[in-house]
């Protein structure tokens, strides 16, 4: 349902996290845990495969790597252990290119490229709580894909660490390129990528 859905003043970890059912999919933000569930729709998943694909080819034999969900990313707050970190996600699509941030589980630190495809569930979290979540832990490219809509919006941080209004892509107004700043070389024609949903 994309809200928090277990009792709000109880804050659980990533020790808790794990042993929650393989069924049911689930993300912690500071403690707090939120339902993903229904699965995503089915324009959400080709989208999702779609551009996971297109990253995946063009980092074949670059040292950054690419994971769809689901995917494991633990945002700890400090140096903590795994177990006792309260935020947990499962970013639509990850890159990393520094591989030491990964493990066996999925990954430990901020990636350097998230992206979030929206659904009606989800958009309100992925909007603000994940917004602000991956601004504060300085993932340095964030793309919202949103399928309904046919937009594509990058935030990037300024100099001042934040986010700001972010570069729109829309195919109504304008379907030039989507070009990566992390990744450089890679961009993104919005008409192939929203091809398949008619």
């Amino acid at each position: 349902m994309g809200n928090p859905a277990l009792e709000p003043q109880e804050r659980f970890t990533y020790r808790q996290y794990r042993t929650w059912p393989d069924s049911e999919r689930w993300e912690l933000i500071e403690g707090q845990a939120w339902n993903m569930s229904p699965a995503p729709l089915r324009r959400h998943q080709g989208v999702m495969l779609a551009l996971a694909s297109m990253m995946r080819d063009f980092l074949k034999g670059k040292s950054c790597e690419v994971y769809a969900s689901p995917f494991d990313v633990l945002l700890p707050e400090g140096d903590e252990p795994d177990d006792e970190a309260g935020t947990v996600v499962q970013p639509d699509i990850v890159v990393y290119c520094d591989r030491s941030r990964l493990n066996e589980r999925g990954a430990r630190g901020a990636p350097d490229l998230a992206v979030e495809i929206l659904s009606p569930s989800t958009s309100r979290k992925d909007l603000n709580e994940k917004f602000r979540l991956y601004e504060r832990h300085g993932v340095r490219e964030y793309w919202v894909v949103d399928p309904g809509n046919k937009f594509v919006q990058v935030f990037r941080p300024g100099p001042d660490g934040l986010y700001g209004e972010g570069e729109l892509r829309d195919m109504v107004y304008d379907a030039s390129s989507i070009k990566s700043r992390v990744l450089e070389g890679f961009s993104v024609d919005p008409a192939a990528l929203f091809a398949s949903l008619g």
